[in-house]
């Protein structure tokens, strides 16, 4: 039987050499893993962040579109300008069997007060001034001169008078008459079909209007 004699710096060598294998194949804590590119990119504490603001942004975003959405009604200011598209075109417009005089002073109470103020000024007294001549020396359809009326009562309208636009009692007596040409209106054209026929569905449509806005501003 052979007997294996190792000397002493042999056997030292072999057991450094076992030790740093055991050590290379130690199981390496969390801590000594290598930081990779993707676990520094990743952050979770990072994206809940951005999560969370995104989630604020589009709830900003969903009650300033809410906000757009419902902040457009019909204010007082459309209420008077339709009132006054729908007088002149009525004013102008055939198929309709209405005392058109009664537009005149409608005119005058839901007329906004940016046209109001613009047929007092300068322009405005121009304006009548001219119209007045071409009235005197040529010759006006009527349909013409009702626009003309409603502007030279404008102008000599007193000021205790005007002071009563969008007043109780100027809103009363707005009421009354496109309550009366609708009932003008109605009552000669015959029938409710034919109110609407071809010629005379622009009339019908405008006293529909004019008596809708004048009952909006009662309220």
């Amino acid at each position: 039987m052979l007997s294996l004699s190792l000397s002493p710096t042999r056997t030292l060598a072999l057991s450094n050499r076992y030790e740093g294998v055991a050590l290379s194949h130690r199981t390496k804590l969390p801590g000594d893993l290598p930081r990779s590119s993707s676990s520094i990119a990743f952050n979770p504490l990072r994206y809940s962040v951005d999560f969370k603001e995104t989630a604020v942004v589009m709830a900003k975003k969903r009650r300033g579109l809410s906000a757009v959405c419902y902040a457009s009604p019909l204010t007082a200011r459309s209420l008077q300008w339709i009132s006054t598209i729908s007088s002149a075109v009525l004013m102008v417009t055939k198929g309709t069997a209405i005392q058109k005089s009664f537009l005149v002073p409608l005119f005058a109470l839901q007329a906004p007060a940016s046209i109001i103020s613009w047929i007092k000024g300068e322009y405005g007294v121009w304006t009548a001034f001219l119209a007045l001549l071409v009235r005197l020396f040529f010759f006006i359809p009527g349909e013409l001169e009702l626009p003309l009326m409603a502007l030279l009562l404008v102008l000599v309208t007193p000021h205790q008078v005007m002071s009563q636009r969008g007043a109780q009692p100027g809103v009363i007596i707005a009421l009354l008459i496109a309550g009366y040409l609708a009932f003008q209106h109605f009552s000669r054209a015959g029938s409710l079909q034919k109110a609407f026929e071809q010629g005379s569905v622009i009339a019908t449509l405008g006293i529909i209007v004019i008596t809708i806005v004048s009952c909006f501003f009662l309220f």
